[in-house]
């Protein structure tokens, strides 16, 4: 299995404990998730619920041709206020390893997303991915992007004091 990676960076003129506050409650996955994935949170979450290392949660998500799937996945380490790991238990990814990290920095704080997958079906799936997945994941992180500049502003040089 070949493994991919991707990583993704965003600032916002935010504090570390708003954007730890609102990045570590599975309950906000969803608004920050393209409405045509079709993403629904499946496990019993209370709306405050934070995540925590061994937390299960499971989705229902359909990433392509309104075909819908079942995800689970495990929180597996969660140092707070500066990171949490989620790990795919099952679903659409032979490996799914995705480290979200929280660094305050003046004016806000930067997020940096580390994600490490792998697709089934060997090169049929290395061709699926240089074909549509990678492009795909790309487009969930910047739609995920600009879902976060409306719900939290810009970083620009202004915020920072620049």
């Amino acid at each position: 299995m070949k493994a991919f990676h991707l990583k993704f960076s965003q600032f916002l003129p935010i504090s570390l404990h708003e954007a730890w506050d609102f990045f570590s409650s599975p309950a906000n996955l969803a608004k920050i998730t393209p409405k045509e994935m079709a993403f629904t949170v499946t496990s019993p979450l209370q709306i405050e619920e934070k995540m925590y290392p061994g937390m299960i949660i499971t989705y229902k998500v359909s990433p392509v041709a309104g075909i819908k799937l079942n995800w689970m996945t495990e929180i597996t380490h969660v140092a707070d206020h500066q990171y949490f790991i989620d790990e795919q238990r099952f679903g659409p990814y032979k490996f799914w390893h995705h480290q979200h990290h929280f660094k305050q920095v003046p004016g806000g704080v930067e997020m940096t997303d580390l994600l490490t997958y792998g697709l089934p079906f060997g090169i049929i799936g290395n061709i699926a991915n240089s074909v549509f997945v990678a492009h795909k994941l790309q487009q969930i992180f910047n739609f995920r992007k600009q879902k976060t500049i409306e719900l939290f502003g810009d970083y620009t040089k202004e915020t920072a004091g620049i």
